[in-house]
């Protein structure tokens, strides 16, 4: 089905959220992958808990108060490598197949964007890096909105910017919340189910699931 807008989460969905700390592997030791997968649950938090309260800061903000924390629950690891963690993170990895994925879906007119609860200046240097600037048309950021993923003014960045209805709209999200936030508010929603992770939102289903982003 060919929609008039493609729209991508990028963090976990275009970026490998997880390659800033496997770039330092082997200084952070034995537990470096959950030390990252708790730097990543607590800058999803913050994002949740500061949209509740009423009380934004940007993401670059709560990501490195995020690493903080990791530190904090991960004493074996280094502290020394917090600014070469904070340094890599603004140059993650894209996942293989998303420059030809993004390339394809430029080539059939549909509008190609990224909404994201990054900051402008995060989510710039990611797509610079990543050299996705000749396939990507708008890149939306919550920083506009001061309020985070999944509250439904977000999403309606997107269908205000294009004078979209919602159903033109392909929302593609490896997070779970994220594709429910998305659905709630009425975009064909595609699940890329990077980790295999069970389902969830039973009453909030994606419209499609995928292992990755190839089969799109």
């Amino acid at each position: 089905m060919s929609m008039a807008a493609y729209v991508f989460d990028a963090y976990g969905t275009l970026f490998d959220v997880h390659a800033a700390v496997r770039r330092h592997a082997e200084r952070a030791g034995p537990e470096h992958q959950i030390f990252s997968d708790m730097w990543r649950a607590k800058q999803l938090e913050y994002s949740w808990v500061r949209t509740l309260m009423g009380a934004y800061r940007d993401f670059w903000m709560l990501t490195e108060e995020a690493l903080d924390y990791a530190f904090e629950r991960f004493p074996s690891i280094d502290r020394n490598l917090r600014a070469d963690l904070l340094d890599a993170y603004w140059t993650l990895d894209c996942y293989p197949e998303v420059p030809a994925v993004l390339k394809e879906l430029k080539s059939r007119r549909a509008k190609v964007a990224i909404l994201s609860n990054g900051s402008p200046a995060m989510l710039a240097a990611a797509v610079k890096n990543a050299a996705l600037d000749t396939v990507i048309d708008d890149v939306f950021s919550c920083d506009a909105l001061k309020a985070y993923k999944t509250a439904p003014a977000v999403y309606e960045m997107v269908t205000t910017a294009y004078r979209l209805y919602p159903n033109a709209v392909s929302f593609q999200s490896s997070n779970r919340w994220d594709i429910a936030g998305a659905k709630k508010f009425g975009f064909r929603t595609v699940w890329v189910n990077r980790s295999r992770m069970p389902d969830e939102y039973a009453d909030l289903g994606p419209d499609l699931i995928l292992p990755s982003l190839e089969s799109l």
